[in-house]
């Protein structure tokens, strides 16, 4: 198992992996993102992301998507957005490679803090995280403007 950061080429699987991510949250028509469109964010002049994945004899089993964030009380910090294994590899210690990869990532680049969300129903990941040590905050309340909410703005 290789865990490295991602190159362009590497998009139409972590696409595949983001569905399949989004068919296991019980989301699966939520995802309308492109392949183009992930080229111009990862890779284009005005990035806003970065991802790591683990290969498995070059094939792409998991992804560790993530953008940097800055707290006004901290300073610069990484937000992961997705940790996905796909199925035939979970419970492989896969997702928890590709963690603790992230996390050297942001030890290197002197990050304040990682954090991410978890699905309150999602067991298996919540135990994961507190496997870590993380912290699970039940004070913060999610909230967002979708797509067609900000066009109607």
């Amino acid at each position: 198992m290789k865990i490295r950061t991602g190159i362009k080429e590497d998009l139409p699987r972590v696409l595949d992996l983001i569905k399949e991510l989004a068919a296991y949250e019980r989301a699966a028509g939520e995802v309308d993102n492109t392949i183009e469109r992930m080229e111009k964010d990862g890779f284009g002049p005005d990035k806003v992301f970065d991802f790591l994945v683990a290969e498995d004899n070059n094939k792409i089993v998991g992804l560790a998507l993530y953008y940097w964030s800055y707290s006004t009380w901290k300073g610069k910090c990484i937000y992961l957005e997705d940790l996905v294994v796909t199925l035939d590899y979970r419970r492989k210690g896969i997702g928890r490679m590709l963690f603790e990869q992230l996390i050297q990532v942001a030890k290197a680049k002197d990050a304040r803090r990682l954090s991410w969300q978890v699905l309150e129903w999602n067991e298996p990941a919540i135990e994961f995280y507190k496997s870590t040590g993380a912290l699970l905050d039940p004070e913060w309340i999610n909230a967002k403007l979708t797509y067609e909410q900000l066009k109607e703005m």
